[in-house]
C-alpha cells in the first residue's frame, strides 16, 4: 500500500504518513515488497538461496526502523505489529544461517 497509494489514502490507516516525506514512504513500501520477494523466491528456485537471508535482514531493519517512529511519536500501543514481523524475520535470519 505505502508504495502505490496517496497519502490522503494512507494517513487513516498510518498516522506517521505525515512525518515521513513522501518519497520515504515509497522507499519504503517498496523495499518491503521486495524484501517479501525476496524470502519467497530463492529458496522456491533454487537459485542464491543466500538472497533469502538478506531479505530477512533487510525487512527485520525495517522493523526497527518502525519500532523507532512509533516510540518517538509516543505510539508505544502500536508496536505489537512491528515486534511480530521482527521476531519473524529474525527467525528467518538465523534458521537460514544455520542450514545454509
Amino acid at each position: 500500500m505505502t508504495s502505490a497509494q496517496s497519502q490522503e489514502q494512507l494517513q487513516p490507516m498510518m498516522g506517521w504518513v505525515d512525518t515521513v516525506p513522501m518519497p520515504l514512504v515509497r522507499v519504503i513500501g517498496v523495499l518491503e515488497v521486495l524484501g517479501a520477494a525476496g524470502l519467497i523466491l530463492p529458496p522456491l528456485t533454487g537459485i542464491a538461496p543466500w538472497l533469502a537471508i538478506a531479505a530477512a535482514i533487510g525487512l527485520v531493519l525495517i522493523q526497527i526502523g518502525g519500532i523507532a517512529v512509533h516510540l518517538s511519536r509516543g505510539e508505544a500501543r502500536l508496536i505489537g505489529l512491528n515486534i511480530a514481523l521482527l521476531a519473524a524475520a529474525a527467525a528467518t535470519v538465523w534458521l537460514g544461517t544455520v542450514w545454509l
